[in-house]
């Protein structure tokens, strides 16, 4: 991935310790990472800073999710973002691209899904961690029995 496409990523979750891990991957990247823990600094440095991506946790908004991707969306101008979530299922990923998400990434599966999802982002694609589309496929299976 070339260095000049990503001027500025915005990082937002609340657990200190998995955003350093998370800086760590987008540092072997990108030159500029800013880290916020809430959704009061997210929606200021989406703002103000205009990154070029941002990757925030869903669970900043508990309870809001849809509302909290639209107020992103409203604040982050151009800006990819790409959502981080616990949660499996695949409604998650469909309901939150559907509000204006560019991608979801398991929290479980960062690892080996975040720096494609930003490259395929960055395309101008969308991206669903694999293991989200897979539930999918189990659900549906299962649901066929």
């Amino acid at each position: 991935m070339d260095d000049a496409t990503v001027s500025c990523v915005l990082l937002a979750d609340r657990h200190h310790s998995l955003s350093e891990g998370i800086r760590g991957l987008l540092e072997t990247v990108f030159s500029t990472v800013f880290m916020v823990a809430d959704e009061a600094s997210l929606a200021e440095g989406a703002q103000h800073l205009r990154p070029t991506l941002i990757v925030a946790d869903l669970s900043l908004a508990p309870g809001d999710a849809l509302g909290f991707i639209r107020r992103l969306r409203e604040r982050a101008g151009d800006a990819k973002v790409l959502l981080l979530s616990v949660h499996d299922e695949p409604t998650v990923a469909h309901s939150a691209i559907a509000a204006g998400a560019d991608g979801v990434v398991l929290k479980r599966s960062i690892a080996t899904d975040l720096l494609p999802g930003i490259e395929r982002l960055m395309r101008g694609a969308s991206y669903v961690s694999p293991a989200m589309l897979s539930t999918a496929v189990q659900t549906h299976t299962r649901r066929a029995k």
